[in-house]
């Protein structure tokens, strides 16, 4: 594909990163050649310094033959200008990313559709939706559903009193008579490791699992884990992220948002209906207390200080605080969330990354999905007729060790496919793989 990427920040990096290894053709073009130096200098790509709403640049950039043009500079204007000329110019798919949630409506979705903007992206929205995912499954570190829960994919930590521990797969199937669920991966300090029917569970692994949606409890008991009932809420930081997770969560829970900025809190307090809001320093730790941070069954920092989320929410675990989540800025720190004790870390960028994703995938691909810290995703792939998946059982398919055909949807009924079961199309795969062999998966269902 002949991808073109505008604005070199967190967002176009990543995307130009993970996009680098697929033998696509991607031009990044950003006005700041010292950034543009620094990415060319890692990556196998094309860099053009200048204006991405500059018609000449756009020319530069062969915009006729453009496949996928992705606009994520910093400004919401200029992405969806960007993505409207780019339309007009021959681009096949324009895709935006932008702050106001208002475009996000069904109506101005569709006034964008008719100016050039096939999709838009907001970093805020798919980030509060994914701490409103968690906060419903308040054990796990990671949760995506598929097909509206017919299949679920989450990760939960390994209780040291759990039967799985130092056990391998093969050893412990006689915990999974019905074939309900299946390990897929596991999470070890910084690593990610592919499970076979060999590989050894220990206590603290994050194992991720994929079941449907009667053995949830089941694998959770299992894991030596127990759901606990969250009802109260504590968010650090009235940003739009924090806005947005409060509009959500208020509905359903007792939430209080802490933001140090007087006026802020006083623009926050204004859209929430069911929120108290604090003004208050959350880096103060005896402020928190006296708002009863002990008293929190999940605590959620979603400042623009990294570090001040991850300090927080390891003030708010001292406390006892049973759930914790921390937004980052610093892709680096994703992978540490295991190691020091916070639940889960998220990064905005990332999620809208791994949303942008199944555009650019082959095959027929209806969802897809990033894990938090895992250099992984979970692709769910509509089976094609003729398709390389359907003329042979999943075992003799000769798919790569680092991915596996974990789930399959077939007549609206989720479950999990072993050993000689066949897709047949119009079946809906759901594939884990590490990033390295996404490109190889990719063939078996063109």
């Amino acid at each position: 594909m002949n991808i073109i990427i505008t604005g070199a920040g967190a967002v176009g990096y990543h995307l130009a990163k993970m996009l680098s290894s697929e033998l696509h053709n991607i031009y990044l073009i950003d006005q700041c050649q010292d950034r543009l130096n620094e990415i060319q200098s890692n990556l196998d790509i094309f860099t053009i310094k200048g204006d991405a709403k500059s018609i000449l640049i756009l020319k530069e950039v062969k915009i006729e033959a453009c496949d996928l043009l992705i606009a994520v500079t910093s400004s919401e204007e200029t992405n969806l200008l960007i993505s409207i000329l780019g339309k007009k110019f021959g681009a096949k798919r324009t895709i935006a990313r932008i702050n106001n949630l208002e475009l996000t409506g069904p109506v101005n979705t569709a006034l964008m559709e008719s100016l050039g903007v096939d999709t838009l992206i907001s970093p805020v929205k798919l980030a509060s939706e994914e701490i409103n995912r968690l906060v419903q499954r308040s054990v796990f570190t990671d949760d995506h559903e598929f097909e509206g829960g017919k299949l679920t994919v989450f990760g939960i930590s390994i209780h040291s009193k759990s039967d799985l521990v130092n056990k391998s797969v093969q050893q412990s199937a006689y915990l999974n008579p019905d074939l309900a669920f299946k390990p897929i991966a596991i999470h070890r300090q910084n690593d990610t490791i592919m499970i076979n029917s060999n590989t050894v569970i220990h206590a603290n692994d994050i194992v991720y699992f994929i079941s449907n949606q009667n053995s949830i409890n089941e694998i959770i008991e299992i894991c030596g884990q127990e759901c606990f009932e969250i009802k109260n809420i504590m968010i650090l930081g009235g940003s739009n992220i924090g806005l947005q997770t409060a509009k959500l969560l208020e509905k359903n829970y007792n939430v209080t948002l802490v933001e140090k900025d007087k006026e802020k809190c006083i623009e926050v307090a204004s859209e929430l209906k069911n929120t108290l809001v604090i003004n208050v320093d959350g880096r103060n730790v005896t402020a928190l207390e006296a708002e009863g941070l002990a008293d929190m069954d999940a605590f959620i920092a979603v400042t623009a200080d990294s570090e001040t989320n991850i300090m927080s929410s390891l003030v708010a675990k001292n406390h006892n605080v049973k759930k914790t989540i921390a937004r980052v800025e610093n892709i680096d720190y994703i992978h540490l969330s295991q190691n020091i004790g916070i639940d889960t870390l998220i990064n905005k960028k990332i999620i809208a990354a791994s949303n942008i994703f199944k555009y650019v995938r082959k095959g027929d691909v209806s969802a897809i999905a990033n894990l938090h810290g895992v250099d992984a995703e979970i692709i769910e792939f509509i089976v094609k007729p003729g398709s390389k998946v359907t003329k042979y059982p999943i075992n003799r398919l000769k798919f790569p060790r680092t991915a596996n055909i974990s789930g399959v949807i077939r007549d609206n009924v989720g479950f999990i496919p072993f050993g000689s079961f066949q897709l047949k199309e119009g079946d809906k795969a759901v594939v884990f793989s590490l990033t390295e062999s996404i490109h190889k998966i990719e063939r078996y269902f063109l």
